[in-house]
């Protein structure tokens, strides 16, 4: 079995200088996983906390309906538990006590059957550093092709 994407943060890498990757569980219901099967899915909006309780959730991602659910399909955007050990939120925590830092998931994905959630902890670009990796990416890009000499 591999790894099948299910849905990507298009603008992480855009909106934020990534610094920590994490791997972690989606605690789900029957209907969230059928419709991630299907390909359904954003996390563009969504964003990750850990409560006074020390878990981990992930709030504002969207599993649309699963077409064919009856009355008790989920709800589209519910905050969702994040399995994490505890070391490994106890050393998130204790990063993002630092100023500026954000929890950010980057992408869901099936592995080995299971949906899993790639997390990063990640520090806000400002608008000129947007700009500067912009610059960055079209010299690369041109390079690429050839067009300077």
């Amino acid at each position: 079995m591999g790894v099948k994407i299910i849905c990507k943060n298009s603008r992480a890498h855009y909106d934020y200088f990534i610094e920590d990757k994490y791997e972690c569980g989606v605690s789900l219901v029957g209907t969230e996983v059928k419709s991630l099967r299907q390909g359904k899915g954003k996390i563009d909006e969504a964003y990750v906390i850990i409560d006074s309780k020390g878990e981990t959730w992930l709030q504002n991602a969207t599993i649309p309906h699963y077409d064919f659910g009856n009355i008790n399909n989920h709800p589209e955007t519910r905050k969702r538990k994040l399995l994490l050990k505890r070391e490994e939120i106890q050393a998130i925590n204790k990063k993002m006590a630092m100023k500026g830092y954000s929890l950010i998931p980057l992408s869901m994905y099936f592995k080995d059957s299971l949906v899993k959630c790639e997390i990063a902890l990640a520090k806000g670009k400002k608008l000129f550093d947007k700009r500067d990796t912009a610059a960055k990416k079209d010299v690369e890009r041109k390079l690429r092709q050839g067009q300077f000499d």
